[in-house]
């Protein structure tokens, strides 16, 4: 699990930035981004907006208020929508995308804006724009984010936080489709360790829904897509060469299969498109998820010259996300 010691143990993420910029995190300056190739297409926005939209930082464009209308569809319907194709990604003080038709990533910016104060924590930031857990979209990509300590709102174009509630909340976090949870509106959800919560947007409570058996325990992260299933990471039995990928039951939290190892650990940030799952690691790698002869197929996506102590806690992309690849295929669900 995601664990604040690690911030101070090896400097990832928040001081990571902080370092570079201090207080960049915190709403003062930009940070470093990714500097030299672009062999993975970092450096190239792929969103629909200009490059003049916003400041950039060695060719890395940051996101502004005129962002894609990502996977927006319409919400009275149970289909999915067939938006920009983009999945979201954060490490502990910074928020990124991932295109995944061309693999590129972008940086969008900081985490900045209504952020609760953490003293006496001894972090490089005096806010939990530091300490940013997870990230969730919904159907229409509204966005929100968790902290250790918080829960709030998100512009993924600008990465501007707004408070909603200040408890301790699940460090995996995905919406499911209406019709899952409640009958007239998507469910945010996530996992406590094995214990499965939802979360109420508008007052930030949690309420305990149902949870994994059999030994198993979220590893990281949550991410549902309508008529695709619900995906987590998790260790517990079989998992020892790395963090297993589940198929869960999104009514109870439960598991439904297990997929086996994605040869990766501390997986804590998944998303989905088009029939793949799109994993983060706390080790700064990426990777995306896929299925061929009965079993996943774990494919890594390049990162060129990440900066040092790159860590990912978090990903996230909108239940409206296409359910499978062009040719109907992608990872089979029960």
């Amino acid at each position: 699990m995601k664990v604040r010691a690690r911030l101070l143990a090896t400097g990832s993420a928040s001081g990571l930035f902080a370092l570079a910029a201090l207080g960049g995190a915190c709403g003062g300056s930009t940070p470093s981004g990714f500097g030299g190739g672009t062999d993975a297409g970092i450096g190239t926005d792929h969103t629909t907006q200009p490059e003049t939209d916003g400041p950039s930082i060695d060719g890395l464009h940051l996101g502004t208020d005129s962002g894609p209308e990502t996977g927006k569809k319409d919400s009275s319907s149970g289909e999915a929508g067939t938006g920009t194709a983009v999945v979201y990604a954060e490490s502990p003080d910074t928020l990124y995308s991932l295109d995944p038709l061309t693999n590129a990533i972008t940086v969008i910016g900081p985490f900045i804006g209504d952020c609760a104060s953490q003293p006496g924590e001894g972090s490089f930031c005096a806010t939990d724009c530091c300490d940013v857990t997870d990230i969730a979209l919904d159907a229409e990509s509204n966005a929100y984010v968790t902290t250790f300590g918080a829960f709030y709102s998100l512009d993924l174009t600008t990465a501007s936080t707004k408070f909603i509630a200040s408890n301790s909340y699940p460090n995996s976090l995905s919406f499911v489709p209406k019709g899952t949870l409640d009958p007239t509106e998507e469910a945010l959800v996530g996992y406590n360790g094995a214990t499965y919560v939802r979360i109420d947007t508008t007052t930030g409570a949690i309420t305990d829904v149902g949870g994994l058996t059999g030994g198993y325990a979220s590893s990281g992260d949550i991410v549902s897509v309508i008529g695709g299933g619900t995906f987590l990471t998790v260790t517990g039995p079989g998992c020892s060469a790395g963090d297993c990928l589940l198929q869960v039951d999104p009514m109870t939290g439960d598991l439904i299969q297990n997929y086996g190892s994605t040869n990766h650990s501390e997986v804590y940030g998944i998303a989905f498109w088009a029939g793949s799952v799109y994993g983060f690691d706390d080790e700064g790698q990426v990777f995306s998820i896929s299925y061929s002869s009965g079993s996943i197929v774990t494919t890594p996506i390049a990162v060129p010259s990440p900066p040092p102590g790159l860590a990912f806690w978090g990903a996230g992309s909108t239940t409206s996300a296409p359910k499978s690849q062009p040719d109907g295929g992608g990872i089979p669900i029960k």
